[in-house]
């Protein structure tokens, strides 16, 4: 693995991921851009999936991506269970400077997200809400505001199927987040825009990557 130092964080480039897959983005001016953390910066984002997801696979490549550029990440849920420790530390993530908030009940997440959120201190906020989206729009109003003046992104994961509505009209982009077996331990992960305010739906970034023990 490929140590990288930065603002004192202990990191390493993730041993799971295996190689990019060219995206295929809408032809024009975005073309050339690739989907990153600064991509997403400033705006409230959903990331869903349902059945076989990458959901934990593509927001733990956004954390260790955002801990590699020195910004700090908080992760937020209301669930009963939420990522594994091990298999985030094998990917590369530095649990030691990550901010895990669980929270009884997914609006009290929110107000969580709310205040990390106006302490400036954050690029990356994650809020975990599973199959619970209920946030009221005056509360995600705020959020995004806070996203924009803050330059944070702020990233929804949500378990429900396509066609189930977005959280709200809030949302800049909304990504379909899937994973398919390549080879024994081998998979591909695969995003694709059903939504996106600025490049329009339709696009998708695929990379490759090893599954943790005993996924299938």
């Amino acid at each position: 693995m490929k140590k990288v130092e930065r603002a004192g964080l202990k990191l390493n480039m993730g041993k799971y991921l295996v190689k990019l897959v060219p995206s295929r983005i809408p032809s024009g001016p975005s073309r050339q851009m690739e989907l990153t953390r600064r991509d997403l910066s400033g705006k409230l984002v959903e990331i869903s999936g349902y059945g076989p997801t990458a959901l934990l696979t593509v927001a733990g490549r956004l954390v260790l991506e955002a801990q590699m550029e020195g910004e700090t990440v908080a992760w937020i849920t209301a669930r009963d269970s939420s990522f594994y420790p091990p298999d985030m530390e094998e990917a590369g993530v530095d649990l030691g400077a990550l901010a895990v908030v669980r929270c009884p009940e997914v609006r009290a997440a929110a107000r969580a997200v709310d205040r990390l959120a106006r302490s400036g201190a954050f690029g990356l906020i994650i809020l975990d809400l599973g199959t619970v989206a209920d946030l009221p729009l005056p509360l995600q109003t705020r959020l995004a505001g806070l996203a924009r003046a803050h330059d944070i992104a702020l990233v929804f994961l949500t378990e429900k199927p396509e066609e189930t509505p977005s959280v709200s009209s809030l949302v800049s982009i909304r990504l379909r987040a899937e994973r398919s077996c390549l080879d024994e331990g081998l998979f591909s992960c695969k995003l694709y825009a059903i939504k996106d305010k600025a490049r329009g739906p339709g696009w998708s970034k695929e990379f490759a990557c090893h599954g943790p023990p005993g996924l299938c």
